[in-house]
This record gives structure tokens, C-alpha cells and sequence, in this order.
């Protein structure tokens, strides 16, 4: 059984999945583009995999848009992203909460009739192993 640990920027929530992923889309919808502040949302998707708060998991709390299935789950002291199943028994897990590797690569990129106008030709701006020089 595959083992994934994680945690927010903080420190104060840590996790443990135990089982595999289903699926990793990245979103593009408005809805993700708002609570990232990003381009979109990385997430690994699963209908069997089991979360387990190791710690913080008083200081986990979640938002869900209302007229809407768009959930988030955060830590209340840093506001990183964290897991969530409040969506009938799946799993959603920001990628970027993990703190081991995963070998699974993006499925697809979903509802790009929403993508970010800058979010095109990406692939062609200079790239930094760190901060620009």
C-alpha cells in the first residue's frame, strides 16, 4: 500500500494517506483560480485512500462556496491548502500539501473555458532553479 505524508507551511497540520490515486487534474475553473491565487489547482483525486490528521487537525477548517460542490479545506494558522472528503466519500488532495513524491503525472488540464489569460505560452518564459539573478 502506497504511503503519502504531508503538511502546511506552517507546521502545525500533518497527515498521512494511506492508499493510491485515482486521478490528478489541474483546474483551471475561476473557482480554483480564486482560492490558489493561481493559474490552477493541482489536485490528486481518490475514492479508497484513507487520510489520517497526525497532527493539527483542530486547526483544520473548510469552506465550501455555497450553490456550489467547490470545497477547500486549510489551516487556520497559515491558510496552505489541505485534504478534504467532504465530497461524498472522495479524497481531494492539493499536490502541492505533500510532502513525499508522487509518481503519478496530471491526467488532464479541466475546464480551460475558464483558463487564465496569462496563463498561456508559460512554457517559453526563462526559467530559474531559484530567485531570478
Amino acid at each position: 500500500m502506497t504511503v503519502h505524508n504531508g503538511s502546511c507551511l506552517c507546521g502545525t497540520v500533518s497527515f498521512e494517506i494511506s492508499g493510491d490515486f485515482d486521478a490528478f487534474y489541474l483546474c483551471h475553473c475561476q473557482h480554483c483560480q480564486k482560492d490558489t491565487g493561481s493559474a490552477h489547482a493541482a489536485n490528486l483525486f481518490s475514492q479508497s485512500a484513507k487520510l489520517n490528521w497526525l497532527s493539527g487537525a483542530k486547526a483544520v477548517t473548510s469552506f465550501t462556496l455555497p450553490g456550489t460542490r467547490h470545497h477547500k479545506s486549510f489551516c487556520t494558522f497559515c491558510g496552505s491548502a489541505l485534504p478534504s472528503t467532504l465530497n461524498a466519500g472522495l479524497l481531494v488532495v492539493p499536490a502541492g500539501c505533500l510532502d513525499t513524491q508522487v509518481s503519478l503525472l496530471p491526467n488532464a488540464h479541466i475546464f480551460l473555458a475558464s483558463k487564465a489569460g496569462w496563463d498561456d505560452a508559460l512554457e517559453s518564459l526563462p526559467k530559474f532553479a531559484g530567485p531570478p539573478e
